[in-house]
């Protein structure tokens, strides 16, 4: 019975997703929806706030972040160094040199994960590689980078590690919040592992 449940909770936001997608009548899907589903249900399309962070603070030059809102929306607020192509445009060919490639870490958000989370799937359905969805979008990014919430006396001391980085990150990207905010202590001042993932590399050369 859980499951069933758990599976149902996967393939009807999946379905949602679906079908809100852009129609493509240009260019042909490479996986089914069978695939796709098993993709989805891995999570592994999804890209930690702290590492997008981590990454965004050392100008990491192999990280892209895309946002697929509107452009109104884009305007007033969006993450740094990011591109806007909205989830309407996901399809133009101008942005394929963008979305096709195995140089850059692509890292589409929006606010919450829905509309990162189409442009993702439409992507993986045309066969493109090295693209990502920032995990709960920028309401989570402002929850848990701008403004996180310090832990409690005696918490473990990996929450206060990953706290301390939140803290640090939001201040170094403009956080008020985190800049009036206090670190908390932690055994050595030691700084929690942020994982990077590789990057494809092209290969040089050729006729």
């Amino acid at each position: 019975m859980k499951a069933r449940l758990v599976l149902a909770s996967v393939i009807i936001p999946l379905g949602l997703i679906i079908a809100a997608v852009p129609e493509n009548t240009t260019k042909p899907y490479k996986l089914t929806a069978e695939q796709l589903l098993d993709e989805v249900k891995s999570g592994t399309q999804f890209i930690g706030p702290e590492e997008v962070a981590d990454m965004v603070i050392s100008k990491d030059p192999s990280l892209q972040l895309i946002d697929v809102r509107s452009a109104a929306e884009y305007e007033k607020f969006s993450l740094p160094n990011s591109i806007n192509i909205p989830l309407v445009d996901i399809l133009n060919s101008e942005w394929e040199g963008y979305i096709n490639q195995d140089i850059k870490l692509n890292v589409f958000y929006s606010n919450g994960t829905n509309e990162a989370n189409q442009a993702w799937m439409i992507s993986r359905q045309l066969g493109y590689a090295n693209n990502y969805v920032l995990q709960g979008g920028l309401n989570y990014w402002v929850e848990t980078i701008m403004n996180p919430e310090a832990p409690e006396n005696g918490s473990p001391n990996e929450e206060i590690l990953k706290y301390n980085l939140r803290k640090g990150a939001g201040m170094a990207l403009g956080s008020e919040a985190s800049e009036a905010a206090q670190p908390v202590a932690a055994p050595g001042g030691a700084k929690p592992p942020v994982q990077k993932r590789e990057t494809k590399k092209r290969v040089q050369g050729g006729c």
